[in-house]
């Protein structure tokens, strides 16, 4: 079968290109911490994107055994007070293989409450260790439901053993969610966190 071959091959003479797929992640937004008592996003989170996904790369606390937390606004970051009714759960494994567990901690959620949400438990400040992770934001700029989030992580734990931490819940608000912060539980930290959205 023979080929057929046009002359408008170059980039220079391409019109258009196809749109993203939706479900694919676009990134929007990158933060570097250095250290940094917190970072927080107060643009590009509207309703050009159904999800938008924040990733956690080195999260790396100045204070040891320290975790990360995180809360939302709905005044482009003038108050992060959202209130939010939450699960939170972990399993971990020693270096040593000493036994494992799985835990479910009714001190790290919250019903309707407005605090900081924990993301990672606790992280070691050694040169080493940090935590990792994603949370994923749906329909933040929802008028009429209240806004759910997931995550998962990961964490290099001051006493030599990997952690994964799970949370989810609701801020129980049918306001636009239009800001995020992240910080730790006490101190500095350094790390990445980028900010993708996602079309349904």
């Amino acid at each position: 079968m023979a080929l057929t071959y046009h002359n408008n091959n170059s980039i220079s003479n391409v019109t258009s290109f196809a749109q993203v797929p939706s479900g694919s992640p676009v990134l929007l937004s990158t933060a570097t911490a250095s250290a940094s008592s917190s970072i927080e996003f107060t643009s590009g989170i509207d309703s050009t994107y159904d999800v938008y996904q924040f990733e956690f790369i080195d999260f790396n606390p100045s204070v040891d055994n320290a975790g990360l937390y995180f809360q939302t606004s709905t005044n482009g970051g003038s108050t992060y007070a959202t209130t939010i009714t939450s699960t939170f759960f972990y399993a971990y494994h020693f270096e040593a293989d000493t036994p494992t567990a799985l835990a479910y901690d009714a001190s790290m959620d919250q019903a309707q409450g407005t605090s900081f949400q924990r993301l990672i438990d606790a992280t070691g400040n050694l040169s080493d260790e940090s935590g990792a992770g994603t949370l994923q934001l749906f329909a933040p700029s929802s008028t009429t439901y209240v806004k759910h989030y997931m995550s998962n992580c990961n964490s290099y734990v001051d006493g030599t053993f990997t952690t994964n931490y799970y949370s989810a819940g609701y801020f129980n608000t049918t306001s636009a969610i239009n800001a995020i912060k992240f910080q730790p539980a006490s101190g500095n930290f350094d790390g990445t966190i980028k900010m993708y959205g996602i079309k349904a």
